[in-house]
């Protein structure tokens, strides 16, 4: 079956307003992701995003509803109380942009409209001081994490990876939300070299790939990767107890992405999904259901005493975000984080 960007926008409008009908806590629904962009597709596959916005607390955070083997739902629940106060939204660096420009589903009522003339007051939200603001939240909780991971020794554990995945993800978000949206997963070092280059940081893109290992790679991603991550991931899936992400829908999301960008001019762009979804897998599963993992790890220099080298190499990183941070608030006028 010939599946276009309209079929999968028709489909989720239909989601939206059948799970509308059916439970009236809903307050809204509305599209963002991939969907939303003029080519959504890696590799002929991509996923639906919904949010859907409940009066109370949802029963769930997120929700993976399996359509084919090549198309899923992911649907993530809000309570209503999330977007209170709206103004605030601004400095969110998640909520804000989801809700600058989706595509409304369904509305029961004027929320959304309100919600989102909040965000958008005074043509704003692209302005330096509230995305300075937006970017510092996200490189705040990447420091916080690399001050946790001082803490840890030479016995490096999936969790401990996990960890410092999350602060390099935060960095580099702060870093693409100066001129856009939050990364995605998928297309993460695929658009990170651009977005570095807009911020006038082009040597950023290499060190992003540095702190993950991508120079020991110099013949691209190992042939045994793929198969030993397969095995890992629909495992972790089986478990009921991974991240959200590692789902068995999910599995050709990721692995058809990863065959396509194998094949493109960036041949090392599958590493973070990659690593990232290898790694949650690996935190649910026993040890030795993980020693593929174990051995790619290491050869990206992620584990043992090399595994201190990169928290310094993060550190040096987070640095070089803050500097641009500061540099982009004085040439605005605003208060850098040296300010007294």
């Amino acid at each position: 079956m010939r599946v276009t960007r309209e079929t999968l926008i028709r489909l989720a409008k239909e989601t939206a307003q059948t799970r509308a009908f059916d439970n009236k806590d809903i307050v809204a629904a509305y599209l963002f992701g991939s969907l939303l962009t003029d080519d959504p597709f890696i590799g002929g596959v991509t996923d639906i995003d919904i949010v859907i916005v409940t009066s109370s607390k949802p029963t769930q955070s997120r929700e993976i509803v399996k359509l084919t083997g090549d198309f899923h739902l992911d649907i993530t629940y809000h309570a209503r109380a999330e977007y209170n106060p709206a103004r605030d939204l601004r400095i969110n660096p998640w909520l804000g942009p989801e809700v600058y420009n989706p595509m409304l589903l369904f509305e029961r009522e004027k929320f959304f409209d309100f919600v989102q003339a909040a965000v958008r007051a005074g043509f704003e939200f692209h302005a330096p001081a509230l995305t300075l603001q937006r970017c510092r939240s996200l490189i705040s909780h990447g420091r916080g994490i690399w001050t946790d991971l001082l803490e840890v020794g030479e016995d490096v554990t999936p969790k401990n990876v996990a960890h410092y995945l999350k602060a390099i993800y935060h960095a580099a978000c702060a870093v693409s939300e100066l001129n856009g949206n939050p990364l995605a997963e998928r297309r993460l070092l695929l658009d990170f070299p651009n977005l570095a280059e807009r911020a006038e940081r082009p040597q950023m893109a290499a060190a992003l790939l540095g702190l993950l290992g991508g120079h020991s790679l110099e013949s691209g991603i190992p042939a045994d990767w793929l198969p030993a991550w397969q095995t890992a991931f629909l495992a972790a899936a089986a478990t009921g107890k991974a991240d959200p992400r590692i789902h068995a829908a999910r599995l050709n999301y990721y692995l058809k992405a990863f065959q396509a960008m194998q094949g493109s001019d960036n041949a090392l762009a599958p590493l973070w999904p990659l690593l990232n979804t290898w790694t949650l897998a690996a935190t649910v599963l026993p040890s030795e259901q993980i020693k593929e993992w174990q051995a790619a790890v290491a050869q990206l220099g992620l584990s043992g005493a090399a595994f201190g080298e990169k928290v310094e190499g993060l550190d040096q990183f987070l640095d070089e975000v803050e500097i641009l941070l500061d540099e982009i608030a004085s040439a605005n006028g605003l208060e850098t984080s040296t300010s007294i």
